[in-house]
């Protein structure tokens, strides 16, 4: 078999197979777009909506800030004298940015011990299982994506001593939830 002939076999078994795409969607802007381009998105986000009762709208808005929906993300590299990489900044992880330590609970908790973070399904059930705890903890309404994007932020510890009150960007942040849960929430009643 020629060389030419091996690469192109290679190439399309590469493009065809093996893990899934951990690519944005293409218009994070539109809940709609977002909804028709990925309806396993939907899928996962209704199904943790019943079952922990925190609105889709809420967990798009998560989603967006923290991984604009990118299955893989991970926090930036830190390095030491400007050019020596040392690690990264967190062990946040995939569609939730969930923290090593968080994600561990979760499993051990929910009996879902094969969760991945890279996976949409168990990683907005992640969110609904912490937003829930939130509003049961601190009295925080599924409803209220900017309180509860600070206790996601901030960890609840963090949340109830108001760490979050001395941030000024974060409280900026927010904000910007806020207004992104509002604006998904306003989309997706139209596109239903």
């Amino acid at each position: 078999m020629n060389r030419f002939l091996k690469l192109a076999i290679i190439g399309l078994v590469a493009s065809c197979g093996g893990g899934g795409s951990y690519k944005a969607p293409r218009n994070l802007e539109n809940a709609c777009a977002i909804a028709a381009e990925r309806p396993a998105y939907m899928r996962a986000m209704k199904a943790t909506e019943r079952r922990w009762g925190v609105p889709v709208y809420v967990q798009m808005a998560t989603i967006h800030q923290e991984s604009k929906f990118i299955g893989d993300a991970r926090t930036p590299h830190r390095y030491a004298l400007g050019i020596i990489p040392v690690g990264r900044q967190s062990s946040a992880y995939g569609y939730s940015q969930a923290l090593d330590g968080t994600w561990d609970e979760y499993r051990k908790s929910t009996g879902n011990r094969r969760a991945r973070r890279d996976n949409i399904r168990d990683a907005t059930d992640f969110m609904g299982w912490y937003m829930n705890d939130s509003s049961r903890i601190l009295g925080i309404s599924k409803y209220d994506a900017a309180s509860q994007y600070l206790a996601y932020h901030e960890g609840r510890n963090g949340f109830a001593r108001g760490s979050h009150q001395g941030k000024g960007w974060l409280m900026g942040v927010a904000g910007k939830v806020n207004a992104r849960s509002e604006l998904y929430r306003m989309q997706l009643a139209s596109c239903r």
